[in-house]
């Protein structure tokens, strides 16, 4: 488990870096950052949906491709202009439990906070139908993701926990180790992903090869949630498998307004979006990713406290910087500029 701790000391090393290199160049307009995962993913279809919101208020927020997790955490700690980032609560817990007495690790996790608690995310383990359990990966060569990644680190925790020596922790991505599963190259992988994931329901899985591995194993479930998918959630799968679930957190920084004005832009970046995600969560729930049906606001990690810019964007008079107020006038600005150019024409 200290791969996860060493990974995670690096990235936070690499964001410091970053921020010093661009720190001193200033955009025209506030930057605002939002950090979600690979291109097919969920996290990157719900920052899609939450920037989806801003612009609706005249808001940029740019949605950042990532690794996942252990990236995002990071950057929300140390990479300029990020002010949010999607994570699993399987990292917060680790962070909080495995590391307590790492003051390195602590430190770097120094003022992250929580800004909502998100959907369970469904632990899937696809392997070929000779491998019953996961005690059976033992000896097996088994895909965990890339490092960086959320499934890297549940996967790396689940066979710890678990303490199941693969032959081989290939460094693949899903995506990536579908085809080599079905070629023989490996023999399972992990892959966490809110269901149904579109890499299984989009694929042409030979049920009579491969099946998914049922998740119950009681050590598992001081970290991470039971749950079960119903049969038929993908075609390969025609009876119901419990499993786990690591909970998609949106963690955001404790800005401090009156530090310095990058620190007061970034609160109030926090509390305008905010204020936006809990007004827009029935257009969220009707028209953006099926598991904003899913997300329970209440549902707040252990350990782990709600930022202060969250809270005052959470007040019921708190009104959104929006920009339409700036646009309206900007109109009416061109529109006297019209009327008087019509009438020194007439002149």
């Amino acid at each position: 488990m200290k791969t996860v701790a060493t990974l995670f000391r690096n990235l936070c090393l690499a964001a410091v870096a970053v921020m010093l290199i661009t720190g001193a160049s200033q955009a025209a307009e506030f930057e605002r950052n939002i950090m979600t995962g690979g291109p097919t993913g969920t996290y990157i279809r719900i920052g899609q949906d939450i920037a989806g919101l801003g612009a609706q208020c005249g808001l940029t927020l740019n949605v950042v491709e990532s690794a996942g997790s252990l990236e995002n955490l990071a950057g929300v700690r140390n990479r300029r202009n990020t002010q949010f980032g999607i994570v699993q609560s399987d990292l917060l817990e680790y962070l909080k439990t495995f590391e307590a007495n790492d003051a390195e690790i602590q430190d770097a996790v120094r003022g992250v906070k929580i800004m909502f608690p998100l959907y369970n995310e469904e632990v899937h383990v696809l392997a070929s139908t000779d491998i019953a359990t996961l005690e059976d990966l033992a000896g097996r060569k088994v895909a965990v993701g890339v490092r960086d990644s959320g499934t890297f680190l549940t996967a790396s925790l689940i066979l710890d926990i678990l303490q199941v020596e693969a032959e081989e922790r290939v460094l693949l991505n899903p995506d990536q180790a579908l085809p080599k599963l079905e070629a023989g190259e490996i023999d399972a992988f992990f892959y966490v992903a809110g269901a149904p994931a579109s890499l299984f329901a989009d694929a042409d899985i030979d049920p009579a090869r491969f099946h998914l591995l049922p998740i119950t194993q009681a050590p598992l479930l001081a970290t991470y949630t039971e749950t079960s998918l119903p049969a038929g959630t993908y075609a390969f799968q025609g009876e119901p498998v419990d499993l786990v679930a690591v909970k998609a957190v949106l963690m955001t920084y404790d800005y401090d307004p009156a530090r310095n004005a990058y620190h007061r832009e970034s609160c109030t970046t926090v509390s305008d979006f905010s204020s936006l995600v809990l007004n827009g969560m029935d257009e969220l729930r009707e028209s953006g990713h099926p598991k904003w049906k899913a997300v329970d606001l209440t549902a707040l990690p252990p350990g782990w406290q709600v930022g202060s810019c969250v809270k005052a964007g959470m007040a019921l008079d708190y009104a959104p910087a929006c920009a339409k107020a700036a646009e309206a006038a900007s109109a009416d600005a061109n529109e006297e500029y019209l009327n008087l150019l019509k009438q020194r024409l007439k002149n």
